[in-house]
């Protein structure tokens, strides 16, 4: 049996969002007082905006923070009860529009390079992750979740964003999972020379999974979920990235591959991936994985290079996406991993049986990086 969706912490964030739109007034405003003070107590520098009513302008006796600030008695505990008690109005519902913005909340505060944001970390508290668990129960059975647990689908898009024109020749890239083994050897051996093994050190590198240089591409989401009724096809691609650069234009290559996919439906077969073709990464992305794990111990990585030997493709489900990424997965007692910088329903091609098929290249265009996107130069 696959894992429940609050097993991991994008899973939890996406019903996160959906259940505070079921709190009260003074449960919401309890969770954002947790987040910010989990944000601050991991470090984190934040200004926070207090707005005062008509007239107060210049009010100095602080009487306009303390009427904006959330209950000092706020506990993580209250709040898992103010989720069960919203819960018990009825089910987690939401329409396709709301369950779309809450996952593109969900993979855009997705990070690996310092530690989980304030939402995350109440998320992860197991008080409200109990009561998190018990709302996304209902989400299994959504209709506008089914493609969450989709295998890869025949028809796929590869996404440039900020294109030039009708965007670059696609390029399958044949030997990129093999360069990407040199590169990722080279960068372990330099790291272990060259940077410091303690975990807590402030020091970033490479912090993704992927078999970077190779081409990757997703399916297209239901016509439900596009946010806007006229704009069907619109490729999980687009919208659902992580660590975006605020796009607005992007344009969609269809493409059709062949061979064999390896479906990752969960941590289980990524761990799988890790131990049959393993790849030590631990110089290399201690400090990072550290940060958003707060594991020390020694990492693994698929060597994607062994991979394509065996392996045309590699999808990574929705479902193992919200269930699996940005959470330490154990591969046995000694190793462990992390899948970051995938995005969900996300293909990359290891041996280049990949290519562009005939019909045109879709523009697509939003007025802000969270969308609604539309077909359009």
């Amino acid at each position: 049996m696959s894992e429940n969706l609050c097993a991991g912490p994008r899973g939890r964030r996406v019903v996160l969002e959906l259940v505070t739109a079921l709190l009260s007034e003074d449960a919401r405003r309890a969770l954002f007082e947790l987040a910010y003070q989990a944000d601050m107590d991991a470090g984190a520098a934040i200004t926070r905006l207090t707005f005062t009513a008509p007239g107060d302008a210049g009010q100095t006796d602080g009487a306009g923070d303390e009427a904006d600030a959330a209950p000092e008695s706020a506990t993580l505990s209250q709040l898992a009860q103010a989720i069960r008690a919203a819960r018990e109005l009825g089910p987690l519902a939401p329409d396709g529009e709301a369950l779309a913005a809450a996952l593109l909340r969900g993979v855009d505060s997705a990070r690996y390079w310092q530690a989980p944001d304030g939402m995350d970390i109440v998320a992860a508290d197991p008080d409200v992750r109990a009561a998190l668990t018990e709302a996304a129960a209902w989400l299994d059975a959504h209709p506008d979740a089914a493609w969450w647990r989709r295998d890869r689908t025949a028809s796929q898009w590869a996404v440039e964003f900020d294109p030039s024109g009708d965007g670059a020749p696609f390029d399958p890239a044949p030997a990129a999972a093999g360069r990407w083994s040199t590169d990722a050897a080279e960068d372990e051996s330099r790291a272990r020379r060259e940077r410091p093994a303690d975990v807590t050190a402030a020091f970033s590198g490479a912090w993704w999974s992927h078999p970077w240089g190779a081409p990757h591409t997703t399916g297209e989401l239901p016509e439900g979920l596009t946010r806007v009724p006229d704009a069907p096809g619109l490729p999980a691609g687009i919208p659902y990235v992580e660590d975006g650069f605020g796009w607005t234009r992007a344009v969609a290559v269809p493409v059709r591959g062949a061979g064999q996919t390896y479906e990752i439906r969960g941590a289980a077969e990524w761990a799988h991936l890790c131990g049959a073709y393993p790849r030590e990464v631990t110089a290399s992305r201690r400090h990072d994985w550290y940060r958003v794990t707060g594991r020390e111990g020694r990492w693994l990585l698929p060597d994607w290079g062994r991979v394509a030997e065996d392996w045309d493709a590699v999808h990574l489900t929705g479902w193992a996406y919200l269930t699996a990424a940005t959470r330490e997965i154990v591969v046995d007692a000694e190793y462990s991993s992390v899948i970051g910088g995938w995005g969900p329903d996300e293909t990359y091609w290891l041996t280049g049986l990949v290519r562009e098929v005939e019909g045109p290249r879709v523009h697509w265009r939003a007025d802000a990086p969270e969308g609604p996107w539309r077909r359009g130069q």
